[in-house]
């Protein structure tokens, strides 16, 4: 009867059965520990592996807000590794998301047709559905690795009853670490109290220093990104282009254009920057910048310092770098690109944005939108104006990708001794920015957090009267705002970036329930005014009292030389309310395209076929009764537990 019922689950059609019945679930729970010991923290067998353009599909009951937190997680997955995501177009095997009870993905491509994989509600966040296509990238948790018992601690009698699969190892013998050491740091990584009963912990660290890092839901880490690579033998990343702190004497590859006068790779300069910004003089003997003087320099002079020739996709690209402006108020930075193809060998030049000079005292963040369809070298430009000059321009930490650029940067200066002085419950509120639809908005953050969550910091999104108002439609309908904490590494394919993201529902209502949320801040805001006497009108704010731990963010590079810096955008995502097309299967004008719901199964066409559907069909008839009941109780037995699918806490995998 089980080689029957084992012969009949695997090779009939799943229209036969209303389940799927796993023959494992007919087995000891000891037996399936044993079974399920071939998933390992990634999985062995190329059978498990998606292709590198992973098709997907975003089914209709995804919320607004998780359908663009998924479109910018795919963004970081295409910087950081080869791996694509496109819209499904009738691929045997593809990715449907929708919002399930929770967050949860099967382990691997499963081959099945439609895999599902939930973002349910408050998975809506980056790192989250990072972490759930890793796990159909082929990828476990991390403390389900062979070797975690040297690492790790699991107490059993604290998690919660129907989840300790969660919390399994697998044999090394059938499962890969693909070479690299533990990380504590890693995505994948449960936090310690993951599917506690209470609040006591289930992970403990045998090296305490670690207790409060693993759990992180930030970004990758950077051991997650070469295990990932590593697994999809991945060379290069699909929109990274370039990346330079100047630490080596060969400066990237750039070159000084004919003349005098030239950039001089520096470690430090007497009217300031007195450190680089990599390293911010902590190594000795590292730490280098570019930096061009204009204060030896004649009016009218000028330097270029081009990159090297790179080849970036066509379209946006975003140039990312920290500039230390000791140069005179006249002096000016030019950010060029020169484009070559064969009608222009010698290339075309053309200006992007000029930095005026001007004494900052700080190193600062820098991006600029660029557009680039050819090969082509970026070029900086320093111009020595007529004023007098003492400084001049020093360049460090350039970045280059092809994507979109953040919309603004807000510095937070001296934030060492605002932590140390700011009470639980004190805010501190941002610039009024004004988004490419004309909306004004202004975060509002708590740095030592508000009463309910001491110990975290609180950021908030606020609308904010504009010059525009009359103009635009209220209430604000589907603008997702952007709120990240920069992690100040020098390569961006490094950087573990905090980001929170919110969007602005039209229908949805105030506490009590008398006015729209997102409506006119004239209307529904309080009025503030200005210490010149000027005033606006500031909306209620949204967002979370558990941005980031004070332990997280005194974590990586979120501070560095007593700064941090946010990045913010405000962009409308109402393309999103539409339904993704479904593919066009080449079906008969007289029939339906097939449904999402129920992706179309290859059958055989032979007569024979027809005539094992049959007698197996007569068979299942007559088993149906008994494999319904048998399945339905080891299914309570086992609290629901399929594998391989992993589910995850909301309320973890938010912290």
């Amino acid at each position: 009867l089980l080689l029957l019922c084992i012969t009949l689950n695997k090779h009939l059609p799943p229209l036969l059965f209303g389940f799927s019945l796993r023959y494992h679930e007919l087995m000891s729970f000891k037996t399936k520990i044993k079974m399920i010991s071939v998933l390992g923290n990634s999985i062995i067998g190329n059978q498990y592996r998606q292709p590198t353009t992973v098709p997907y599909y975003l089914e209709r009951n995804l919320e607004m807000n998780a359908k663009g937190v998924i479109l910018k997680a795919f963004d970081q997955y295409r910087l950081k590794t080869c791996i694509d995501f496109a819209p499904w177009k009738g691929e045997q095997n593809y990715i449907s998301v929708y919002k399930g009870s929770g967050c949860s993905s099967q382990v691997g491509n499963q081959r099945i047709g439609k895999q599902s994989l939930s973002i349910g509600r408050n998975c809506d966040h980056l790192a989250t559905v990072e972490h759930e296509f890793l796990h159909a990238l082929g990828f476990w948790h991390k403390q389900s690795r062979s070797d975690r018992d040297d690492y790790v601690d699991i107490i059993w009698k604290n998690i919660e009853y129907g989840h300790a699969h969660n919390f399994l190892s697998y044999n090394d013998s059938v499962s890969s670490a693909l070479g690299v050491p533990y990380d504590f740091n890693s995505v994948m990584h449960y936090s310690k109290t993951a599917f506690s009963i209470g609040s006591d912990p289930t992970i403990v660290t045998k090296n305490p220093l670690f207790a409060d890092v693993i759990g992180q839901r930030m970004e990758f880490s950077a051991s997650d990104i070469i295990k990932l690579n590593r697994l999809y033998n991945c060379t290069t990343s699909l929109t990274f282009v370039d990346s330079c702190n100047f630490e080596e004497e060969n400066i990237c590859g750039m070159i000084q254009s004919p003349g005098i006068l030239k950039w001089e790779r520096r470690s430090f300069v007497k009217g300031g920057p007195q450190t680089d910004f990599t390293n911010m003089g902590q190594c000795k003997g590292k730490g280098y910048f570019m930096h061009f003087s204009t204060a030896a320099a004649n009016p009218g002079d000028h330097a270029f310092l081009e990159s090297r020739i790179l080849y970036p996709k066509p379209g946006p690209q975003c140039l990312q770098f920290f500039l230390y402006n000791t140069a005179a108020a006249d002096d000016v930075l030019n950010i060029w690109v020169k484009e070559y193809d064969k009608t222009n060998p010698n290339g075309t030049l053309q200006l992007f944005k000029s930095i005026l000079g001007g004494v900052t005292g700080s190193w600062k963040l820098h991006n600029v939108n660029i557009n680039v369809t050819k090969k082509a070298r970026v070029i900086f430009e320093g111009v020595r104006g007529k004023s007098p000059s003492a400084g001049g321009f020093s360049l460090d930490d350039i970045n280059l990708s092809s994507t979109k650029c953040p919309q603004y940067v807000w510095p937070i200066r001296n934030i060492t001794n605002l932590l140390a002085t700011t009470p639980v419950g004190t805010n501190m509120y941002s610039p009024r920015f004004l988004s490419p639809t004309g909306y004004s908005f202004q975060v509002n953050v708590y740095l030592n957090g508000v009463y309910s969550t001491p110990g975290y910091m609180a950021v908030f999104i606020h609308l904010t009267s504009g010059p525009n108002d009359s103009s635009l439609k209220w209430p604000c309908p589907w603008h997702q705002a952007t709120m990240v904490l920069m992690d100040q590494q020098s390569d961006i394919r490094q950087q573990m970036n905090m980001h929170h993201m919110v969007t602005t529902d039209p229908n949805q209502k105030s506490p009590n329930g008398t006015e729209f949320f997102w409506d006119n801040p004239r209307k529904v805001g309080s009025k503030v005014t200005n210490p010149d006497g000027s005033f606006y009108y500031r909306g209620p704010g949204y967002g979370t009292a558990g941005f980031i731990s004070q332990t997280r963010l005194k974590s990586r590079n979120f501070i560095k030389g007593d700064d941090a810096f946010f990045l913010f955008s405000l962009e409308d995502i109402s393309d999103l309310l539409l339904p993704q097309p479904l593919p066009q299967f080449g079906v008969h004008a007289d029939t339906k395209a097939t449904d999402p719901e129920f992706p179309p199964l290859e059958y055989s066409k032979t007569s024979a076929m027809v005539i094992v559907f049959i007698v197996f069909t007569a068979a299942t008839m007559f088993l149906m009764l008994v494999l319904v009941l048998g399945n339905m109780w080891m299914k309570k037995q086992l609290q629901g537990d399929k594998e391989p699918i992993t589910q995850d806490k909301p309320e973890f995998m938010s912290v």
